[in-house]
């Protein structure tokens, strides 16, 4: 046996590390934490100091038995867990967790996964840091008080099964606030001044600018006519040196941010990507807000730049972190060979790579140089000056290996040529110029630009709310709780004018353009904007950027040991809790609901807002004799900014349409969308596609297709097979089973015995599934993955202790279990599940309040 056991998170850094250590070691992964706050009642107790109950979940008790076993054996314990404060909790909990002892257990930590790296971390080891352990409890328990209280408040106030988080909130608080803004926004027009010149000489034309900006189309055309007699001159030429320097190392926001701009990952997708490279010994640790590099990687990246491209493309620098919150993080990151300029594997990994070493060495190397040149362009007939200018690099520098990518939509002329670096042709003062043409084009003012997952991350670090680690996660939240979606959304027609001058001619055209047009754009969703406003009219500090941003400075602190933690939670919890108690007995129901107008065919109010199903519109009151009438809104379609006439069309669904074959044909919107109903049979319309201008033609059409679709592609047991994809990818269906079929099969060619193994492993997984099953009451006993548990309608619940023997259910026990005690189990986690329906059904916060 190994004298020595040491403990990571990942699998896959335990196989690269337990290469570069000798036979002594054994190296073995925790994969990740090991234990959790419990989800009881009892989870964390307000009155004694904030004093946490943890758990084992069920798919790590294998791993604690087994680490529990070596860690006995072993002489010596090597917690290696990550350099940040979760990685510090990690270490905390396998110390309590196996029951180690503190004189033969060793805590390290290293920022690359390198054979240097390690030996020198075996021999600097350290104990235990409390202080990023305590950081780390403080948001685990903060988080948890605020989202075990809030979300009750949101079931009773807002929609049943809705939750709030303390940095998630302020995330779609954000997002909220720029739609708002958006919708608000009212362009305004202005005409731009844009001329070509000729020197005269054969193809030495160049473009200019008015710098002045003609409100009205009387004065922009006023100009174009002074111009028709005009002589151009140039006033003045002034060139000069200009210099751009490369962008520092990736940190993890801004790693985030560029992979967005230039790969079009998503923020979760990097980092899964980046944890991976990590892992593997490619790179350094991905979770930092320091922009430092270390000595040895500094002298490694001036090594690789002196000998790949010159030492004239060498220049060091040593960045800082200008970020105050910086936290405990050590290096930016980087390549962890930079003589290594590219990796084979997985596309993406490669792709990130290749981001990270270009970022990296450009960052070492030297300015790029250039020669600006500004011409100023005389008008005889009028004072204004055209300007135009000129950039031509003389040494490309960083520029080389790497240009730094914005999140500004750059604007590209009428002829396609953007607005910087063009080159000049030989000019000098006093020159006379010819003007090919001259153009007024109508431009409008732009709303501000919505975010994208890079732009939300740079704005949550600027305001200081979050940190490396919690960025990916919080995005994924929102959209995951669906009050944020990431989609593309088609823009709408616009005309404009153009007025040319050309030839002493004056020409007006009117063009269209497409505006408004997103792609990968993060938009608030109706339920988001509602809780958004009830928790901004309630509970002002969790959504408050100044609050939010100082809790993150007080875990900074307990980081650095300067405050106690249960002390800042102190402080926090008792005015959060008086909160939640006064807006639970005063607050009004919230819906978002907004009055439209008046329904002409009734005479009744017609009211938009959020149901209990989504979005809707209400034609009448609900507290009259007379039921309102209700109709869902359509996915493009917001309780924000829907008109009284797109309301009242709503109410032409369901559409009846002539009968096909003879089967009733109906256009309807349902929970998931709009559908083609076909006799029994319902057809979601394609994506974007509007149910009301569905015509009995284009019904017809999407019936047959999916005839075509459901056709039987082969039979089974005298059932047939039919092939489909859905929301979880593609399927086939056999006897009213649906089975998904995995991305090792070639779904467009699958043959008889493929199918016949597709559908024997799902009956035979079907076989076992169930333990005992009340259908006419949703409820059954089902084996899972990680043990048996109960199916309460979609709702997964735990087994818990059988209470007469406090031991777990035995399957004897199970299979004989009664209906009644089943319910009994069901209701100590859902008090009112049974209660009649029109109650709002709450759960139980998992906070112990005595």
């Amino acid at each position: 046996m190994a004298k020595n056991l040491l403990i990571v998170e990942s699998p896959a850094k335990a196989k690269t590390i337990e290469g570069y250590l000798g036979k002594d070691f054994l190296v073995k992964s925790s994969y990740g934490h090991i234990r959790d706050l419990v989800k009881t009642d009892d989870a964390i107790d307000i009155n004694n100091n904030f004093d946490q109950k943890y758990e084992v979940p069920a798919d790590k008790k294998a791993v604690v038995a087994e680490l529990k076993k070596l860690a006995k054996e072993a002489e010596t314990v090597w917690l290696a867990s990550d350099e940040d404060r979760e990685g510090e909790a990690i270490s905390w909990h396998l110390f309590e967790t196996l029951g180690l002892k503190e004189d033969k257990t060793k805590r390290i930590v290293f920022h690359e996964i390198t054979k240097p790296a390690i030996l020198k971390a075996i021999e600097s080891p350290r104990k235990i840091d409390y202080n990023l352990v305590h950081a780390q409890q403080a948001r685990r328990v903060l988080d948890r008080l605020v989202g075990f209280e809030l979300s009750p408040v949101l079931w009773k106030k807002v929609k049943p099964s809705l939750s709030a988080g303390r940095v998630q909130s302020v995330a779609v608080r954000l997002i909220v606030d720029r739609e708002r803004e958006i919708n608000v926004f009212k362009p305004t027009a202005a005409y731009k001044i844009v001329a070509i010149f000729s020197t005269g000489k054969a193809k030495e034309l160049f473009r200019a600018e008015l710098p002045e900006r003609y409100d009205t189309e009387a004065e922009a055309t006023k100009f174009l006519e002074d111009c028709i007699s005009a002589s151009y001159t140039i006033n003045s030429l002034e060139t000069r040196p200009t210099k751009r320097s490369p962008a520092p190392p990736f940190t993890t926001s801004t790693l985030q941010q560029e992979a967005s701009r230039k790969l079009g990952f998503s923020v979760s997708r990097t980092m899964t990507v980046a944890q991976k490279l990590y892992e593997s010994g490619k790179i350094t640790y991905m979770r930092t807000d320091s922009v430092n590099l270390s000595e040895t990687a500094l002298n490694a990246a001036a090594a690789e730049i002196n000998s790949a491209y010159g030492a004239r493309y060498f220049e060091q620098r040593k960045f800082k972190t200008k970020s105050a919150g910086a936290q405990e993080a050590h290096e930016a990151i980087r390549p962890t060979y930079f003589e290594q300029h590219t990796i084979s594997g997985d596309a993406s990994e490669v792709r990130l790579y290749d981001l990270i070493w270009k970022r990296a060495i450009a960052s070492q190397m030297s300015e790029a140089q250039f020669e600006k040149t500004t011409a100023k362009i005389g008008i005889s007939t009028r004072k204004e000056n055209f300007v135009a200018n000129g950039e031509v690099m003389k040494f490309d520098g960083f520029l080389k290996v790497y240009m730094e990518s914005t999140d500004e939509e750059t604007e590209v002329h009428l002829d396609g040529e953007e607005t910087d670096n063009a080159i000049l042709p030989p000019l000098s003062k006093g020159q006379s110029l010819q003007a090919q043409e001259i153009k007024a084009t109508e431009r409008f003012s732009r709303p501000p630009a919505r975010y994208t997952e890079a732009s939300l991350v740079k704005k949550l670090e600027e305001l200081g709310i979050g940190r490396p680690s919690t960025y990916a996660p919080t995005i994924s939240t929102v959209q995951n709780r669906g009050y944020v979606v990431k989609e593309d959304r088609d823009g709408k027609s616009r005309s404009f004018c153009v007025f040319t001058l050309a030839n002493g001619n004056l020409k007006k055209e009117t063009k269209t353009e497409i505006t408004g047009a997103e792609k990968s754009k993060l938009f608030p969703t109706d339920i988001g904007a509602v809780v958004n406003d009830f928790l901004v009219q309630h509970f002002k500090g969790i959504v408050d950027f100044h609050f939010t941003a100082t809790v993150e400075k007080q875990f900074d602190e307990i980081a650095q040991g300067l405050t106690e933690w249960t002390e800042m939670i102190k402080s926090f919890y008792s005015p959060f809790h008086t909160e939640v108690e006064n807006t639970i007995q005063t607050a009004d129901r919230a819906s978002g609901e907004r009055l439209l107008g008046v329904d002409p065919a009734s005479g009744k109010n017609v009211y938009t807002k959020v149901g209990k199903f989504g979005p809707l519109v209400q034609i009448g009151e609900v507290d009259n004799e007379e039921k309102p009438r209700y109709a869902s809104l359509l996915k493009a379609q917001s309780i924000s900014s829907i008109t009284l006439e797109e309301a009242l069309e709503l109410f032409k669904l369901p559409m009846k349409l002539a009968d096909y074959e003879d089967k009733e044909v109906i256009i309807g919107v349902g929970r998931f969308g709009p559908y083609v109903k076909w006799g029994e049979a319902f057809i979601s319309l394609p994506k974007n596609e509007d149910p009301l201008s569905v015509t009995q033609e284009r019904a017809v059409e999407i019936i047959k297709q999916k005839i075509e679709v459901d056709a039987p592609v082969a039979e089974y047991k005298g059932h047939p097979v039919t092939k489909g994809k859905g929301r979880f990818g593609p399927f086939i269906k056999w006897n009213d089973l649906f089975i998904n079929v995995p991305a090792r099969y070639n779904f467009d060619n699958l043959n008889q015995a493929e199918i016949e193994e597709l559908i024997d492993k799902k009956l035979e997984k079907e076989a076992g599934r169930f333990i005992q099953q009340w259908e006419t009451e949703k409820i059954a006993i089902e084996n899972g993955r990680w043990g048996p548990f109960i199916r309460f309608g979609k709702q997964m619940l735990k087994l818990g202790k059988n209470p007469a023997t406090n031991q777990k259910f035995t399957p004897e026990e199970l299979a004989v279990l009664p209906l009644d005690e089943v319910k009994k189990l069901i209701t100590e986690q859902i008090p009112d599940a049974f209660e009649p329906k029109g109650k709002n059904k709450t759960k139980k916060a998992a906070v112990k309040k005595k």
